[in-house]
């Protein structure tokens, strides 16, 4: 075994608002090193001692700029080393055809998970429900159907065009009750206002699991005290290059140093990535 690292942000930042792209951090040389060249990112990997890494992209035109080409990016630069790069893509929640297009998502493009991002995306998870957002009954039916976690963005956001008041993590129980098939992943637990609500939904479901990005390290145990009594359900994340996050190594190192046992550090950093995200066959 070896780490994952569940939530780093490898996108096609072309695609993104100027304004977004100045909050996310990025310089031109983080583009050119990476962006466009997943050789570099797996070296750097190396250097971080991690083995693989989920790269997170979703669709979001109106609020960060990033189109279904995002999916193409994401597919295409995973094929360097499929092994270790775990492809993550997304859809529109309006999906006009989600089935057929989660169906390409999958087999075509070898996606092996979908992020949605509510605040990002404008819409409330359990939209289902009253029938407002009918698309996304199929849209978790059909990733159900191919084995494909959904990643939900929970806790707040800052870009502009955010709307907050889709990032409480409670509308998940609903899609838990319903698809107890779908595997359900909370980025960031709910931080900085819903840390509760996503412990206990992570606690309550088998199938709903919590990472830990986006919150320094040295903080976890501020934000999730309760912590050591769920490292089963936990999965390592660091949001790099995001803003605040400068070295997935540094952040490995921090959680190393929380004063967790080596049995629940081995449980977020190896083993619980490989139940939600197996290794690809060759």
């Amino acid at each position: 075994m070896g780490i994952t690292d569940c939530h780093v942000h490898i996108n096609p930042i072309w695609e993104m608002r100027p304004e977004a792209v100045r909050l996310l951090g990025y310089t031109e040389a983080t583009a050119a090193r990476f962006l466009r060249d997943p050789t570099a990112f797996l070296e750097y990997l190396d250097q971080c001692q991690v083995e693989r890494a989920a790269l997170i992209n979703y669709v979001a035109p109106d609020v960060i700029g990033y189109t279904e080409k995002a999916n193409d990016f994401v597919s295409e630069y995973c094929r360097a080393a499929p092994e270790r790069l775990i492809a993550v893509g997304g859809l529109r929640p309006d999906h006009p055809h989600p089935a057929d297009e989660i169906r390409h998502l999958a087999e075509d493009l070898g996606v092996r998970a979908i992020k949605l991002h509510p605040p990002h995306q404008l819409f409330p998870a359990n939209g289902y429900v009253d029938g407002t957002w009918p698309q996304l009954r199929e849209i978790y039916e059909a990733c159900s159907r191919h084995q494909l976690p959904v990643i939900f963005h929970t806790g707040t956001s800052v870009f502009p065009r955010a709307r907050n008041r889709f990032a409480d993590p409670l509308p998940l129980d609903d899609v838990a009750v319903d698809f107890p098939e779908l595997t359900i992943v909370l980025a960031h637990g709910g931080r900085p206002i819903w840390m509760e609500t996503a412990v206990f939904l992570a606690r309550r479901f088998p199938n709903v699991w919590l990472d830990l990005s986006g919150i320094p390290p040295p903080r976890l145990l501020e934000y999730f005290p309760t912590l050591p009594r769920w490292t089963d359900k936990a999965l390592f994340g660091t949001d790099w290059p995001g803003p605040g996050v400068k070295d997935i190594r540094a952040n490995v190192e921090a959680f190393r140093g929380l004063g967790l046992s080596a049995d629940q550090q081995r449980q977020i950093l190896e083993e619980n990535p490989l139940k939600v995200f197996p290794r690809k066959v060759r």
